[in-house]
């Protein structure tokens, strides 16, 4: 049975969500997943559809995000539905949302310097996620942020003297939770190293929930 992923996109215009949802999504399909695109935040509230799902996608800058969408979309994760997202479309969503932040495991605070080029670090070279990438240099907004450290860093950057994680994972609940602090645009998330990363990680992700839902039907 095919992965079932669900993306919702909307937001901050300037962080190009529908193109990069398409990009997330080709990529998704040609991978074997089956991926529905909403642009309604409405639909994190329909809790029959997030259960059928094997990863949801947020992928809104800014917004806001009403307590029914936030107790169905979290209750989801909670009860063993991953969930991953990108640079402001979740890690810069919903500002204010404690909750989701929480289950994100990040919060974005500030972008120094704006677009610059800096190196991406791989820090865990034995996750089934980084196993056999390499570090490589993007040029792109260089995530500052307010990190949960619960987190477990895949890749790090230097920003100035600090070491920020840009990928990680983390579980809220029974759930799986991947994020990226990388594709701050469609042209930026088309790099090659950049878009394996994430992909990987939403891969990761979807296959958790499956192998979950599979141990409890044996």
């Amino acid at each position: 049975m095919a992965l079932k992923a669900l993306i919702v996109q909307g937001g901050f215009k300037p962080h190009e969500p529908k193109e990069t949802s398409d990009i997330l999504a080709a990529a998704l399909r040609q991978r074997g997943v089956e991926v529905e695109v909403s642009d309604t935040l409405e639909t994190f509230k329909d809790k029959a559809k997030l259960e059928q799902m094997d990863l949801l996608v947020p992928h809104w800058t800014f917004g806001e995000l009403p307590k029914e969408e936030t107790k169905v979309l979290c209750g989801a994760v909670q009860s063993g539905i991953s969930l991953a997202g990108i640079h402001g479309g979740a890690g810069d969503a919903f500002r204010g949302n404690i909750q989701f932040q929480h289950m994100v495991g990040g919060q974005f605070l500030a972008h120094p310097g704006g677009q610059i080029t800096y190196t991406i670090n791989i820090r865990d070279h034995e996750h089934p996620i980084t196993q056999g990438l390499k570090d490589f240099s993007v040029t792109s907004e260089q995530y500052y942020m307010l990190i949960d450290p619960a987190i477990h860093a895949l890749a790090t950057t230097n920003a100035g003297e600090v070491v920020m994680p840009v990928a990680w994972t983390k579980t809220w609940g029974r759930g799986n939770v991947y994020y990226c602090s990388l594709g701050h645009s469609a042209a930026h998330l088309a790099q090659t190293e950049a878009l394996e990363l994430v992909i990987r990680g939403f891969m990761w992700a979807a296959r958790k929930t499956a192998e979950a839902r599979g141990e409890q039907r044996q």
